[in-house]
């Protein structure tokens, strides 16, 4: 059976990040795809000191494990200073090739301001590092706090139309990927 998780590398109360990830697994799930949704916000996380383990935060082994047992990964990153979260990134860092590579990932990311790929090209490139296969669609979510109804859902129809086709391509090539290892 084909894995599906995804994350938001945001901590923030009411984030649009959060918020744009629960679309994405809506739009899975209309696909009978269940997302997993892993909540940074509820772990305990540390900084990454490159340690090999963190006895000390119990957390870092359950979330290394279920990002390894995973087969697709769906990450939203808020973009900061022209970049991807340090949270996004800092949990990244706690994973290694063992845990990424191999794993089919989609990406979003919200703005506060115009819309642009900057962390989304930054994300690729961290993710085709650890051997990870990124798929091409992406979606940038700008001027995030007019993008959402006060229901959640995004205000945008073309907007919306783009994340499910983000969603149909990650599942769809998730699964292929996984059909042609096996």
């Amino acid at each position: 059976m084909v894995k599906f998780i995804g994350w938001a590398g945001s901590l923030r109360d009411s984030s649009y990040s959060q918020r744009a990830l629960d679309v994405a697994i809506a739009k899975a799930a209309t696909r009978g795809v269940s997302v997993e949704r892993l909540d940074l916000r509820q772990m305990r996380l540390p900084f990454c000191t490159g340690a090999e383990s963190y006895p000390d935060y119990p957390d870092v082994a359950t979330f290394q494990a279920k990002v390894k047992e995973a087969d697709g990964i769906l990450l939203v990153t808020p973009e900061y200073h022209g970049s991807v979260s340090g949270v996004l990134k800092n949990s990244l860092d706690l994973l290694s090739f063992e845990h990424l590579s191999g794993k089919v990932v989609a990406m979003m990311s919200v703005l506060g301001g115009q819309t642009n790929s900057n962390a989304l090209n930054d994300l690729r490139v961290i993710l085709r590092w650890v051997h990870a296969w990124v798929i091409p669609e992406q979606v940038a979510i700008g001027q995030a706090w007019q993008a959402f109804t006060p229901e959640g859902q995004l205000s945008d129809p073309k907007l919306a139309e783009r994340v499910d086709k983000l969603v149909a391509s990650w599942i769809q090539t998730t699964r292929q990927l996984r059909e042609a290892s096996a």
